[in-house]
C-alpha cells in the first residue's frame, strides 16, 4: 500500500515536473519571438478618382475585346467570394461554373473565428444569415473515456466573433447569389474545357454552356478555382497530392452532443471522429478511415465497419443517434487530400482555393486559407487601373505566393501535423502513443497550452513559430513525463523516439511548405514586389 501511494506521489510529482519544463521552454521561445512585420499591401495605393478600380479599355487588347477584365473558373467558396471582392473594387468579372445547383458535400462545412473575420472584411458575412447556421465556440477532445474542453480565446473580440458551421451548399448558394446580385459580375453554368494559351500566356478559356455550345472568354486575367478535383491545375502549377484517408459522412437527427455549440473531436483507433452541428436539428459526423480504400457500403461492409470499430469508440451520448444515423443508410466518402502550393508562375492565369493548396480538413482550415488568399490578392489588385500587361501583372502577382505564406503555411502545417499525432500508429508503437497522450494531456492543461493550439486551429493567430513552439512543447511534455520520477534506459529510449518521431512528422510538412516563405518571407525578394508604373 505504501508503496503504492509512493508511486503514485511520483507520478504526480512527474506530471507536475513535466508541465514546469514545458512552461520554461514555452517562456523561452516566446521571450525571444519576434513580433511578425507588417505585410506590405497595395492598401496605400491612392484609388483612382471615380471610385473605380478599372478603366474600360474599348479599343481592344491582346487579352480580348475589353468587355471582361477577370474570369473565374468555378463558383465554390473561393470562387463566389472572389468573384464578389473583384466585383465590389469594379472589375467586371465572368464566372463560369459547371454546376449551378446548390452543391450536396459533406465537408466546408465548419468557417473557423478566423475564417469569419475574413468574411467580414470582404462584406461576406451576412452569407451565414439564414441558412440555419450554427456558432461554434471552440471543441471538446475525447480519449478513452476522458474529455476536455477547449474553447476559442474570443475575448479580444466582438460577439458576434465565433466559428460558424452550417450546410456547405446552403452557405455557397448565398455568396452566388450575392456575387450575382453586381452589375457587373455575370455568373453562367458552363465546364471549363481548357485554358486559352499564346505565346506563354494565357488570353482566357474555352468552355461548354449550359446547352453543349463549345464558346470562348477572354480576359486579361483568369483565375481558376474549380475545387479539389481540377481538371486545370496541372498548367499552371506541380501538383503533388496526397490522399491520407477518406472521411466516411453521416448526418445524426435530433442528437444533443455533450458540449452544445462546439466542435467534437474523438481520438478514436485507427483515427480520429469528428461530430460538428450543422443545423439546429442536424450533426455531422465525420470518420476517418486511413488509406484510400474504404469498405464497402453497397455491400454492407461499411455499416458493420461503423457499428463494430466505431460506435464502441464514440461518447454514450451520441451512441443511439449514431447507430440509428447507420442503419438509415445515408453513408457517404470523401477522398481527404492534402498537396502543397507549388506554382507555375503563367501571364495571365492564377490558381486558388483548393484547386491550387490542399490540407487535411480534420482541423477545418481550408476556407479560412482560401478567404485570407482573396484578401491578399484584392490588396494586391486594388491600385491597378487595368489588367493588360500579362507580363509585368504575372512578375507583380509573384508576390502573393509569398504574402499569403505565413497564414496558409500554419494552417496547413497544423491540419498535417494534428492528424498524424491524433492517429493511433498502424503496428504497436509506444513512443507514438505516449505522443498522442501527452497532446492530449498538454491541451487538458488549460491557459497557454489550450489558447496558444486553439488560436492557431481557429485562425485567429496564425504564426508559425507560435505553431513549433507549441508541437515541440507538447513532446518535452511527453518526454518529462517518462524521466520522471527516475528515468530508465528503456523509458529514455522511448523518450528519444519521441522527440525523433514529433521531428520526423513536422519538418517534412514544413519543407514542402517552405521554410524561407514560411519563416522568413521578408527575406524573399518578391516580398517587396512593387505594383506596376503608369500603364495600370
Amino acid at each position: 500500500m505504501a508503496m503504492a501511494e509512493a508511486a503514485g506521489v511520483g507520478q504526480l510529482g512527474g506530471a507536475a515536473a513535466a508541465t514546469l519544463l514545458t512552461a520554461l521552454f514555452l517562456a523561452v521561445v516566446f521571450r525571444y519571438q519576434r513580433r511578425p512585420r507588417g505585410v506590405p499591401t497595395a492598401e496605400g495605393t491612392p484609388a483612382p478618382a471615380d471610385g473605380c478600380a478599372v478603366v474600360p479599355d474599348r479599343e481592344g487588347s491582346a487579352a480580348g475585346d475589353g468587355l471582361t477584365d477577370v474570369i473565374i473558373v468555378g463558383a465554390g467558396v473561393a470562387g463566389s467570394a472572389l468573384a464578389y471582392t473583384l466585383g465590389k473594387d469594379g472589375r467586371r468579372v465572368h464566372v463560369i461554373e459547371r454546376d449551378l445547383t446548390e452543391p450536396d458535400r459533406i465537408v466546408g462545412e465548419l468557417l473557423q473565428p478566423g475564417g469569419y473575420l475574413k468574411l467580414i472584411e470582404l462584406g461576406l458575412q451576412d452569407c451565414v444569415d439564414e441558412i440555419d447556421a450554427q456558432r461554434i465556440l471552440g471543441y471538446a477532445l475525447f480519449k478513452d473515456g476522458k474529455d476536455t474542453k477547449l474553447p476559442y480565446p474570443l475575448e479580444k473580440f466582438d460577439k458576434d466573433v465565433a466559428g460558424r458551421s452550417f450546410h456547405n451548399g446552403r452557405f455557397i448558394q448565398r455568396m452566388r447569389e450575392k456575387s450575382a446580385s453586381l452589375p457587373n459580375i455575370q455568373l453562367e453554368q458552363g465546364t471549363v474545357t481548357s485554358l486559352l494559351e499564346e505565346n506563354g500566356t494565357v488570353k482566357g478559356v474555352q468552355y461548354k454552356n449550359k446547352s453543349g455550345e463549345e464558346l470562348k472568354a477572354y480576359a486579361p486575367l483568369t483565375i481558376v478555382c474549380d475545387g479539389c478535383f481540377s481538371n486545370l491545375r496541372r498548367v499552371l502549377c506541380s501538383p503533388t497530392v496526397d490522399v491520407p484517408s477518406c472521411f466516411v459522412g453521416l448526418v445524426l437527427e435530433n442528437c444533443n452532443l455533450p458540449h452544445p455549440n462546439h466542435g467534437h473531436v474523438v481520438l478514436a483507433n485507427p483515427s480520429p471522429i469528428l461530430f460538428y452541428p450543422i443545423s439546429s436539428t442536424e450533426v455531422r459526423c465525420l470518420v476517418d478511415v486511413p488509406g484510400q480504400k474504404v469498405p464497402s457500403i453497397a455491400s454492407g461492409e461499411m455499416a458493420k465497419y461503423l457499428k463494430t470499430v466505431v460506435a464502441p469508440q464514440i461518447p454514450p451520448e451520441i451512441y443511439d443517434s449514431f447507430v440509428a444515423a447507420i442503419e438509415k443508410g445515408s453513408i457517404r466518402t470523401m477522398p481527404n487530400k492534402s498537396m502543397p502550393a507549388a506554382p507555375h508562375p503563367t501571364p495571365g492565369a492564377l490558381l486558388m482555393g483548393d484547386a491550387f493548396n490542399m490540407r487535411h480538413p480534420l482541423t477545418g482550415g481550408g476556407m479560412t486559407v482560401a478567404l485570407s488568399d482573396i484578401v491578399v490578392l484584392r490588396n494586391l489588385l486594388k491600385p491597378l487601373r487595368n489588367l493588360h500587361d500579362a507580363s509585368s501583372l504575372c512578375k507583380y502577382l509573384e508576390s502573393f505566393y509569398t504574402l499569403r505564406k505565413p497564414v496558409a503555411s500554419t494552417i496547413n502545417t497544423l491540419a498535417g501535423a494534428l492528424y498524424k499525432v491524433f492517429s493511433a500508429s498502424a503496428s504497436p508503437d509506444k513512443a507514438r502513443d505516449e505522443m498522442r497522450q501527452a497532446c492530449f494531456d498538454y491541451l487538458s492543461l488549460g491557459g497557454v497550452c489550450s489558447d496558444g493550439p486553439i488560436s492557431l486551429l481557429s485562425g485567429l493567430n496564425p504564426r508559425p513559430l507560435t505553431l513549433v513552439a507549441h508541437f515541440f512543447a507538447v513532446a518535452i511534455f511527453g518526454v518529462g513525463r517518462l524521466m520522471l520520477p527516475l528515468p530508465s534506459p528503456k523509458r529514455m529510449w522511448i523518450g528519444a523516439r519521441l522527440i525523433s518521431g514529433a521531428c520526423g512528422i513536422i519538418f517534412p510538412i514544413i519543407k514542402a511548405e517552405g521554410v524561407r516563405q514560411m519563416f522568413f518571407p521578408a527575406t524573399v525578394p518578391a516580398y517587396y514586389r512593387a505594383p506596376p508604373e503608369a500603364e495600370f
